[in-house]
């Protein structure tokens, strides 16, 4: 029987047709939305998604599904604690649209600064405002303070240090790379910059992240570039820093953005001036969407042929993990059942293991990560098992 594969979202066909050319099952249903999955999804093993919603109903009512994969970087809109519950795979396929959206963060900052959208409507609407549009003041020379220094940030900086730009940089791990400044505090940058760039995630440390306090920092008349989340923006307080502090902003993403892929919607943006808003299109090139198709092939490959799965991101990290036992020995059957039931009659849990076989096929080696602590009568008995070559035991 086929193993059965959903696409959910928008997927270039030349890479329908590769994953068809291996002898899956494809079912490609870019329309389907958050409502439509728990039917959908339910008789499938894969299910590839892009911005689509994949709630807890999908993932618990679906019979065979094992692996989600997020056709992109972020997956917030996946139910990591349903997927965990049920043992289903989550996985993503990070850095591959990070110049896309790299991009389009710089094109707001220049559609901000020149007012292009208003050019452009002004010109449509039959109005000439040459004087008006000749007051921009241009991006060479001015700061920018990129919050969220990961692989779309770093495409970022690049950009803006070709254009002249005196970058600084803000990440949860150390800064490295030449031209750019590594900075610790909010209050001490945010007033100096020109732009902030926005590339974070949404977790419960970055929640809202930019409010009142926030956008207080920053200078009246600044930008503010968001292209990762909406979650990390408190939208009311963005409103008012635009209306009091006269702060322009370049949006990808906002509150309540419409699941459908056209449509009707309303937004309290949409009544303020200085509010570039655009389509939520930041990985929407074809270069990103390529670069995501192959990732998200070969995140599927992998899995049919050798279980692994490449970008596993709802793999536990394991913090009470207190000890390691790495047993050499040779390659027969029934070996590691016998050195496991000694850790069985104990009531010791592994949690993870790797068994691992030298070249030749007669020698492996077994190590085992342990919460609990292994006596030296459990070693003893490992250590009689005829077939077990050397045991290892130590303290991580």
């Amino acid at each position: 029987m086929k193993m059965r594969v959903l696409i959910a979202d928008k997927f270039p066909e030349q890479y329908l047709t590769k994953l068809k050319d291996h002898d899956l099952e494809v079912i490609y249903e870019p329309k389907l939305g958050e409502n439509d999955l728990p039917v959908a999804a339910e008789e499938v093993d894969i299910l590839v998604v892009r911005s689509t919603v994949v709630n807890e109903e999908t993932i618990t009512k679906s019979k065979n599904l094992n692996l989600i994969i997020r056709a992109g970087a972020g997956y917030n809109n996946i139910n990591i604690p349903a997927a965990n519950k049920k043992g289903v795979y989550v996985a993503n396929c990070p850095g591959k649209n990070s110049i896309a959206v790299a991009e389009l963060a710089i094109g707001l900052m220049i559609a901000l600064d020149r007012r292009i959208p208003d050019n452009v409507i002004d010109f449509r609407n039959k109005k000439w405002n040459k004087a008006e549009y000749s007051k921009a003041e241009g991006l060479f020379g001015k700061t920018l303070a990129i919050v969220g220094y990961g692989n779309i940030g770093k495409e970022v900086a690049k950009r803006a240090i070709a254009l002249g730009m005196n970058v600084y940089v803000k990440d949860i791990s150390r800064i490295e790379g030449y031209g750019v400044k590594d900075f610790s505090d909010f209050d001490k940058t945010l007033p100096i910059a020109d732009i902030v760039s926005v590339h974070l995630p949404v977790t419960p440390q970055t929640k809202n992240l930019f409010d009142d306090k926030m956008f207080g920092y920053m200078k009246d008349g600044a930008m503010f570039i968001n292209t990762s989340r909406a979650g990390v923006v408190d939208e009311k307080a963005l409103i008012k820093a635009v209306k009091e502090k006269k702060i322009k902003a370049g949006l990808d993403v906002f509150a309540d953005e419409p699941e459908g892929k056209s449509g009707e919607f309303i937004s309290p943006l949409q009544e303020v001036e200085n509010v570039y808003v655009t389509h939520h299109i930041g990985a929407s090139t074809e270069q990103a969407q390529n670069a995501v198709a192959e990732e998200t092939i070969r995140i599927i490959l992998d899995y049919i042929h050798s279980g692994v799965i490449a970008h596993w991101v709802n793999r536990a990290k394991l913090t009470d993990v207190h000890f390691q036992l790495a047993v050499k020995h040779y390659d027969k059957p029934g070996v590691l059942a016998s050195i496991l039931d000694v850790l069985r009659q104990e009531n010791v849990n592994i949690e993870e293991v790797e068994n691992i076989i030298f070249d030749g096929g007669l020698v492996a080696l077994c190590t085992m990560k342990l919460k609990d602590k292994v006596t030296s009568d459990m070693l003893s008995a490992i250590k009689r098992n005829p077939n077990v070559l050397t045991v290892s035991y130590v303290n991580i």
